[in-house]
């Protein structure tokens, strides 16, 4: 039999029952401490009874940042997820509790991302749709694993919003010495500040070159350390790639003119940068060029076409790249129309 008493200006009712958990909640009125005692205990009668606890009293954001501290430390891109995963925390749907979260919520979450607000400007649906497959995950290991009881994952009954077109772009003519000469180091004055004009990041200008240069991914030059740097024999070894393989990565004459007239950082690391500070300085210095809807990522694509059109044999090719697959080796190389209308004559 639940215990129910009033305590101050709400009531409490608590159910102690053999071989289940203790179960204890407040109420504002008898009626609803009353209704909520016989629900539970028709439960534990009908031998159907959950653990709602973890759910009532844990918000949202709670696991959230669970999640960022335990979880997405153990994967490659943890650093991006834990970005992604603080500015969730800040969104309305953050301060719900667990027991309420819901499809409907959810949906609402999905058309803010999509629309935009004063304080965040509109994402792409394929933006969107990473979020929720993040999000989803949050609610699954926290229903496996850390014992929060929700009867159905609500983000696996909203509808997903449509995924972009795969990007095709690729640099311009004269788009490629628009952006190097907007990342240009900008040296400092006698009084130690910095010249207008350029780039203040002395990282960055090597790190775009040997994007196109080589097809590396932004992670896996991050990643790089000069003790796998092998200038003489004109070749780059990553251990630990987005597939999980390792590969030696060619180096063109230009790649290495480029590593050889970088200063070597204390730290071992080859570009010793964050990815979100190597992204935020491509982007300013996109604005600065002119240089409209081009991603960092783009230059993969730029590098594995120039890449193509030097080696015929696409065995090789998949091997600079690191693609397992043909179907993925084709959506990063882009032939330029123009480019094959002068072989055909």
């Amino acid at each position: 039999m639940a215990g129910i008493w009033k305590r101050g200006n709400y009531w409490r009712a608590e159910i102690r029952r053999v071989g289940y958990p203790s179960q204890w909640r407040t109420f504002d009125t008898k009626a609803e401490a009353e209704a909520w005692a016989r629900r539970l205990e028709s439960e534990m009668d009908r031998g159907t009874f959950v653990d709602r606890t973890e759910a009532e009293r844990n918000t949202f954001g709670d696991l959230l940042r669970r999640y960022a501290h335990e979880v997405s430390p153990l994967k490659k891109g943890a650093a991006d997820e834990i970005l992604r995963i603080n500015k969730v925390c800040r969104d309305s749907i953050a301060k719900y509790k667990v027991a309420a979260l819901s499809g409907k919520l959810f949906s609402e979450y999905r058309d803010r991302r999509l629309a935009g607000n004063a304080d965040q400007r509109p994402v792409s649906g394929s933006t969107v749709s990473r979020e929720l497959t993040l999000l989803s995950h949050v609610l699954n290991v926290a229903r496996r694993e850390w014992g929060v009881h929700l009867d159905i994952n609500p983000v696996s009954v909203i509808r997903r919003p449509r995924e972009n077109r795969a990007r095709n772009r690729r640099l311009m003519p004269g788009e490629e010495q628009l952006l190097l000469a907007a990342l240009a180091f900008s040296p400092r004055d006698n009084q130690g500040r910095f010249s207008e004009g350029g780039c203040r990041n002395e990282w960055a200008l090597p790190a775009v070159i040997l994007a196109i240069e080589t097809a590396m991914r932004r992670g896996e030059m991050l990643s790089l350390r000069w003790d796998d740097v092998f200038l003489k024999e004109r070749f780059v070894r990553l251990h630990d790639t987005k597939n999980g393989d390792a590969r030696d990565v060619p180096l063109s004459s230009r790649a290495v003119l480029i590593l050889e007239s970088m200063v070597r950082h204390e730290s071992g690391c080859v570009f010793p940068i964050t990815g979100e500070a190597l992204k935020r300085v491509f982007i300013r210095a996109c604005d600065r060029a002119g240089i409209e809807n081009l991603h960092f990522h783009d230059l993969r694509h730029e590098a594995t076409s120039r890449i193509a059109e030097r080696l015929d044999n696409i065995l090789e090719l998949s091997a600079v790249t690191g693609h397992k697959t043909v179907q993925m080796l084709k959506r990063y190389y882009h032939p330029r129309a123009s480019d094959i209308a002068a072989r055909l004559g």
